[in-house]
């Protein structure tokens, strides 16, 4: 009986502080897409995408608005210019469904720690949203282009990013909990990708836009931006930073191209890539051994090349090893020699392999990197030629 007693309270407890208490109805809020983060004359300078329900609604969209909003304001901080916009917004900004955030170039330049720091740090910000750095522009021109095909640009941003990586190469998709870790753990030199403004920027922002067949303004990622510690160094472009997706074991699917015995050129479409790092150290001196294993299938055919015989086979292979082992050497060089940035972890790879002689040679890493001898080899493996052995079309 007492235990009933002690029950009944619970329960009538639970039913009247059952419910979303903390809740806040959609029109309540502005859904932001996209931030925007740039350094202007000593201060922040913060732009917010904001998605306008109205005309992303199929059901719903005319009327001749946007389908996305753009806000900005300035603030000694980031977070006090995130609140200035209040001012501006008719509706409470909310973040949990930030897609993406754009880093200006010149705040770039000028480190990202601060800036890292609100956006691992604000309780509404979740931890999956992506972050790309602009290159000539600023943040605030990229999120002021509309785009074509995807209403929110920050969706078509973000889409780019993820077809490019998974069947190009050329770009990486780095969260913010990725970014904490490298600049949390010992200042760790790392690449972000970046996008540009292609067109009259002042054009980005009309309607007509994306009332055209063709474009006059779009977003495009042109490479990656490399950093040493939370610094901007440059950038590198599309195929440049492919090189160093191979290093980084992070293609999915690419091309080569190699040219033929004769005129023309045979393309090959990479199915697979596996890449292993080593380091040694042997007598004071470090070295880094990668092996790349690539399989891939030939995709176009633009010469008289016999694809039935064995030897014409290991000629595609041993082809696509060149090009992808020289082009690798060459970024290499950009890394090591220009930038002087590890942004391939290779004191980690050395640190592995022996912790004792590491601790001899760490504080004089920043000075040896560059000497670094870094040994390539790939090895490649021709599994199709598609659906036709030798083009009937030449015959």
């Amino acid at each position: 009986m007492k235990k009933k007693l002690f029950i009944l309270p619970i329960i009538f407890l639970l039913l009247i502080l059952s419910g979303c208490w903390s809740k806040r109805e959609l029109n309540e809020l502005a859904l932001v897409a996209a931030l925007g983060i740039d350094f202007i004359d000593g201060e922040y300078a913060i732009s917010v995408q904001v998605i306008n329900p109205s005309q992303v609604s199929s059901k719903q969209s005319g009327g001749g608005q946007a389908p996305v909003v753009t806000y900005h304001a300035n603030g000694k901080t980031v977070f006090e210019a995130v609140r200035k916009i209040l001012a501006l917004s008719p509706r409470k900004l909310y973040f949990a469904h930030l897609q993406i955030v754009v880093i200006g170039e010149e705040l770039a330049v000028n480190g990202l720690r601060d800036t890292v720091d609100f956006l691992a740090r604000d309780q509404e910000l979740r931890n999956d949203f992506t972050i790309i750095v602009s290159q000539q522009a600023t943040a605030k021109d990229v999120l002021n282009v509309l785009t074509p095909i995807e209403k929110i640009p920050a969706n078509k941003m973000l889409n780019s990013l993820k077809g490019m990586e998974d069947a190009w190469g050329s770009t990486l998709e780095v969260d913010i909990e990725d970014l904490v870790t490298y600049l949390g753990v010992n200042n760790h030199d790392f690449a972000l990708s970046a996008i540009e403004v292609q067109g009259d920027k002042s054009l980005g922002i009309d309607q007509a836009n994306v009332e055209r067949i063709e474009t006059p303004v779009i977003l495009k990622f042109t490479g990656l931006a490399i950093f040493k510690e939370d610094k901007l160094l440059g950038f590198i472009d599309e195929y440049e930073s492919k090189s160093l997706n191979y290093l980084n074991d992070n293609i999915k699917s690419t091309i080569e191209i190699i040219a033929c015995p004769s005129d023309g050129e045979l393309t090959t479409e990479i199915t697979q890539s596996k890449t292993k790092t080593k380091g040694i150290i042997k007598d004071g001196k470090p070295t880094i051994n990668v092996s790349i294993d690539v399989v891939q299938n030939v995709a176009e055919v633009k010469c008289d090349i016999n694809l039935t015989e064995i030897k014409t086979m290991d000629w595609i292979n041993n082809q696509t090893e060149k090009t992808i082992e020289k082009s690798i050497v060459q970024v290499l060089k950009i890394l090591q020699e220009h930038y002087q940035a590890d942004v391939l972890g290779f004191a980690d790879a050395i640190h592995r392999a022996d912790p004792t002689e590491w601790k001899k040679i760490k504080d004089d890493w920043q000075t040896i990197y560059p000497e670094v001898e870094v040994n390539v080899k790939v090895n490649v493996n021709t599994q199709g030629i598609g659906t036709l052995q030798n083009s009937k079309l030449k015959e």
